[in-house]
């Protein structure tokens, strides 16, 4: 079972997805994670979307630590339900709707998405991603990216580097086990 690591919910346990359908960011990832994003002065009052959500762990975190509102995209049904158990349980934690679920594939999210621009986004999808859908998903996201906007991309340490579209460039990697977290920024 993963946990609100700090902030407003710190210490609330979240429910975890059944069965082999989610890979959880474990929380010594999670820690370092977010000891790097709030060295950028990223998350208080921020928009954050989490694309592949999983169980949500990531926005959650950020909606623990003060970001102003948090969309969860997560495209397996099972997974997407452990997704609205956790913003019940931080909304009410927390005394506000900050997270908010869609049950939708990530492409189909960024498609139809209307609702501004993002300050920080999460995407974690299953390791076994191919680069291209990726790639795919991280194009149609640029044009939804506020100006100073940060972009951290979850990937096996033995993928390559993700293929970043016209729009957003790599600033910062860092490796941890298995896990790589990839940062990126717009380039416009």
């Amino acid at each position: 079972m993963s946990r609100i690591i700090a902030g407003a919910a710190g210490g609330t346990r979240l429910y975890s997805v059944p069965g082999d359908g989610t890979r959880p960011t474990t929380d010594r990832v999670k820690e370092a994670l977010f000891s790097k994003l709030e060295s950028y002065n990223i998350i208080h009052d921020a928009r954050v979307l989490d694309l592949f959500a999983g169980a949500g762990a990531l926005g959650i975190e950020s909606a623990s630590r003060g970001a102003h509102v948090v969309h969860l995209v997560e495209m397996n049904a099972r997974a997407a339900a452990v997704c609205r158990q956790n913003a019940d349980l931080t909304n009410k934690t927390l005394d506000k709707t900050a997270v908010k679920v869609h049950h939708a594939k990530a492409e189909s999210f960024l498609q139809h998405e209307s609702a501004g621009r993002w300050d920080l986004v999460f995407i974690d999808p299953p390791y076994d991603l191919a680069q291209r859908k990726l790639a795919a998903v991280l194009e149609l996201l640029v044009p939804h990216l506020a100006e100073e906007s940060v972009v951290v991309v979850e990937r096996s340490s033995r993928t390559a580097e993700p293929e970043w579209p016209d729009g957003l460039e790599w600033f910062s990697s860092k490796k941890y086990g298995e896990t790589q977290l990839w940062f990126a920024e717009p380039s416009y």
